[in-house]
């Protein structure tokens, strides 16, 4: 297998995933010192590639966007669903309390379905949503593949009437 083709299946299997370049050279055919040396050909050309103890990963691609919004509790599915529907990913919530500070909590959501499972757990009484402390408002950190997808949802978050503007 030439060089050009050996690094072009490198990069495929390359991801968030920690691969070892012992486990790329016996896939490949080739002793490890070849993979270690693909790997710096393939960071010279500006492949973003890290080194860790369990393996070469490539670093998360995603960009993120804080969203100050406002909604009822009986919109806080079609808030989430809004979001996860276009691509991007509710990492956490936050709300500013005047006494204490900033009280944040992560979510991960990503999809209906985990949407869905943090929804029922409020619905089904154990809490109330961390934005009722502050009278609706509160902030979600949106992860995304790109600003294009953030600045939709942005869009559609300001057309549902859950974006609030910075300055309010």
């Amino acid at each position: 297998m030439a060089g050009e083709e050996r690094r072009a299946k490198i990069k495929e299997r390359l991801g968030k995933t920690p691969v070892t370049a012992s486990a790329l050279a016996k896939e490949l055919g080739v002793s490890r010192q070849v993979i270690v040396q693909d790997v710096a050909l393939l960071r010279a050309e500006g492949l973003e590639v890290v080194a860790t103890s369990r393996g070469y990963v490539l670093p998360d691609t995603r960009i993120s966007r804080v969203f100050k919004v406002r909604h009822t509790d009986e919109q806080v599915r079609a808030e989430l669903y809004l979001i996860a529907d276009m691509g991007g990913c509710v990492e956490d919530v936050y709300v500013w309390h005047k006494v204490y500070g900033k009280i944040s909590a992560p979510m991960g959501i990503d999809s209906r379905r985990k949407a869905d499972e943090f929804v029922e757990k409020l619905e089904s009484g154990i809490s109330v949503p961390l934005k009722n402390i502050t009278g609706g408002y509160h902030y979600h950190t949106v992860s995304a593949d790109s600003e294009q997808i953030l600045d939709a949802i942005e869009q559609k978050l300001t057309e549902r009437g859950f974006f609030v503007s910075r300055e309010s």
